[in-house]
């Protein structure tokens, strides 16, 4: 009997009937949950071919499944014994699924015990016939089950199910690691670790070779600003850039208001094959740091024409004013006065500007001041009072475009005190690598001692700020310090005014755009914009100097005379001098920067010179004539300097042969001595190396400015080759 039994129930388990268990069944209410169902062990597939070839035929008829079905109760009722303990295990773990449902649900296992799982094996015998005893034991068997209907049963959930799986599968397999989750990190990622713990607010582009390389946040953050593409390399993320274009990402970076900076590597493939530790890593270092106040360098710009700027594809070009504006404030509680100090510094054009002055609460003065110079950046403590702090975010906000927001730096609250600001101060003046220009301003010390306390608790901070990008030679010129609210010559515009009347930027998105100073510039060069600019902000109060500049406007408007459009020809094609001055004043220009910009002085000398007959007959203007006529002796010493520059050298950057006659300059002639005695002995080792691989015409050259391996020559000949005198000097095999 039972084993027909379970040859017609495996049969009847393989057949697509109305009657089979699928994964909805798990989703019922208890009370459903608690029918008796069945559960196979599908373990032999061979069976299940079976089954379907019997599907095929036919089938059994409608009378014979039936019967079946109580066969099957009857051999559960036979092998199972039921009691109140163990009905739950029973009937949770008695539940028919089709083969395919296991395999989807090979994950989870029910954690009943073994007895419970009915294994039907299919037998080759007949027919089975069912009893009336049979049939009796089905009819007690039913009655038992709906008497424990009504006990409380735990629903299903599949996280109990993972969690034996996940306990079984521990036991059974040894856990493997995760490769990516081990802390080692190869040594450009160590190297990259330590500059990062020294500057751990910058985003650092790392050279590697012809490229620029982010790493881990800085990475996700040059992907999102840059439009280009992250992916996981060893331990961190990467992005990288190519080598020319660093300029143009650099600029897009800082304009969204990030600091940025520049890791460049330190030595050559040359120098490293000469050295003991050839194989280590390349030695790398900080080379600059740029925000938006500090963009100065050749980094960052390579072109100075205006025409060349809009014509470089997604440069991002350089706002009016490029301020650094830093604010402290000290309020009496006696008086109940609120103090507010200002230095105001652009690095890029060397303008310095100190301002101290009584404030209200609702720190309009200092509102007005803000938006007379509209900083690119303001450097605050970080104490700042929450006033201030809130009037400094309102206007940081202001301006839809991210990059037209004011990017607000804070420090540390002990740098703004009194005795800290002096030290540094005292430390700027008297001692410290400057001393050379330092003896030049012998009384920049004696004027900073004279300004307020306000103003010395905001230039100390600067001096140091300025120092982390090696600009602080701008503020050595103190007698060059000028005043903003003492000013007796031009008006001070209120806060209300340059909203009102829309001088500098519009009330709607914060741009230029609709702006008073937007409909009067029509300038042609970056300085004459920027003048423009102090013009439209602070207004005039003199009668005679604003007469004298009206005369001027209406002669270049009006006048019949050939001069002015020589003059405004020979203008319009100059670069940015005032940037181009400084740049080179900080000693981060290029050859091609410096070479431009002398040969610019130089022209303009000449060929005003030549003009100068036709400006003292043609011109009625006094303003005009003076500046005109003085302009030729202030550029005299350009023409000297550009004799003894080599014009071929100066353009393709070959500092060696850059100056023509070293009279003048004693120390460049011994250094280039030594220079050419070193090449002498480059030039015999290549004879020596031609010879060697029997090859006249091998020669040294040049990859990008970087050096090449010399695998194929050491390979040749075992010979290791001495090392260039100049790095743009390379094998080539």
């Amino acid at each position: 009997m039972h084993t027909a039994v379970r040859r017609v129930s495996a049969s009847k388990s393989s057949k697509k009937s109305s009657t089979q268990t699928t994964i909805s069944r798990f989703f019922t209410n208890a009370s459903d949950r608690a029918q008796p169902t069945e559960q196979i062990n599908c373990q032999d597939r061979r069976h299940e071919g079976r089954g379907k070839k019997r599907l095929s035929d036919g089938g059994a008829s409608t009378d014979k499944r039936a019967k079946l079905s109580v066969s099957v109760e009857q051999e559960r009722d036979e092998e199972l014994t039921v009691t109140p303990s163990t009905l739950g295990k029973t009937v949770s773990s008695k539940v028919s699924i089709s083969h395919a449902t296991l395999t989807r649900l090979k994950d989870f296992s029910c954690p009943g015990s073994s007895d419970s799982v009915m294994e039907l094996e299919p037998s080759h015998s007949g027919k089975a016939e069912i009893s009336a005893s049979q049939q009796h034991n089905v009819i007690m068997h039913n009655e038992m089950v709906e008497e424990f209907k009504e006990e409380p049963i735990k629903e299903f959930s599949f996280s109990q199910y993972a969690k034996n799986t996940g306990n079984r599968k521990s036991l059974e397999e040894p856990s493997v690691s995760n490769r990516r989750t081990k802390t080692i990190y190869t040594p450009l990622e160590e190297q990259y670790m330590e500059i990062k713990k020294q500057h751990v607010d910058t985003v650092l582009c790392v050279e590697c070779g012809y490229k620029y390389r982010f790493f881990g946040e800085d990475a996700e953050i040059a992907a999102k600003e840059l439009n280009i593409t992250c992916h996981l390399d060893h331990n961190f993320m990467t992005a990288s850039i190519p080598t020319h274009r660093l300029f143009v990402h650099v600029r897009r970076l800082v304009s969204q208001g990030y600091k940025v900076g520049v890791v460049k590597q330190t030595e050559t493939t040359a120098i490293k094959a000469s050295s003991a530790n050839k194989s280590s890593l390349f030695s790398r270092q900080l080379h600059a740091l740029y925000t938006k106040s500090t963009l100065v360098g050749e980094d960052v710009n390579p072109l100075l024409k205006l025409g060349d700027l809009e014509q470089a594809e997604d440069v991002v070009q350089d706002s009016g004013n490029n301020y650094l504006m830093c604010v402290s404030e000290s309020f009496d509680k006696q008086s109940k006065e609120l103090t507010v100090g200002m230095v105001v510094v652009q690095p890029s054009i060397g303008d310095v500007m100190v301002d101290c002055f009584k404030d209200n609460m609702s720190h309009s003065e200092l509102e007005s001041r803000i938006l007379r110079i509209q900083p690119v950046e303001i450097l605050v403590p970080s104490d700042l009072s929450e006033t201030t702090e809130r009037l400094l975010r309102n206007i940081a906000l202001s301006s839809v475009q991210a990059d037209d927001r004011i990017r607000i730096e804070k420090r540390e609250s002990a740098m703004f005190e009194y005795p800290t600001a002096l030290s540094i101060i005292k430390d700027f003046y008297r001692g410290g690598p400057h001393s050379a220009a330092r003896n030049h301003e012998k009384g920049s010390y004696s004027i900073c001692m004279g300004l307020e306390s306000p103003i010395i608790c905001c230039l100390g901070p600067v001096i140091q700020y300025l120092t982390e990008f090696k600009l602080e030679k701008i503020l050595l010129c103190s007698s060059s310090f000028k005043r903003l609210s003492s000013d007796p010559d031009h008006m001070l515009l209120s806060a209300a005014t340059m909203k009102n009347l829309e001088i500098l930027c519009n009330q709607t998105t914060g741009s230029v755009k609709g702006s008073l100073l937007w409909v009067l510039d029509h300038t042609q060069t970056l300085f004459g914009k920027r003048l423009l600019r102090k013009w439209v902000s602070q207004p005039l109060k003199s009668v005679i100097d604003i007469q004298a500049r009206q005369e001027a406007v209406a002669e270049i408007l009006s006048s019949e005379s050939s001069v002015l459009p020589s003059i405004q020809s020979l203008l319009t094609r100059l670069p940015d001098l005032e940037r181009g001055l400084c740049s080179i004043y900080h000693k981060r220009c290029s050859t091609q920067e410096f070479y431009l910009i002398i040969s610019s002085l130089s022209r303009l000398n000449v060929e005003l010179q030549a003009l100068m007959p036709a400006i003292q007959s043609q011109l009625s203007s006094p303003l005009l004539k003076t500046l005109l006529l003085d302009t030729p002796q202030l550029l005299s010493p350009a023409h000297n300097f550009l004799k003894v520059l080599n014009e071929k050298a100066a353009k393709t950057g070959n500092k060696t042969e850059m100056f023509v006659d070293l009279t003048d300059f004693p120390v460049i002639r011994k250094t280039k001595e030594e220079i050419e005695s070193v090449l002498l002995d480059i030039m015999e080792h290549r004879r020596e190396v031609r010879l060697l691989l029997k090859n006249p015409s091998l020669d040294y050259t040049t990859v990008s400015g970087q050096q090449i391996t010399k695998g194929n020559l050491e390979k040749k000949s075992n010979y290791k080759p001495k090392l260039p005198f100049n790095d743009n000097q390379h094998y080539a095999c």
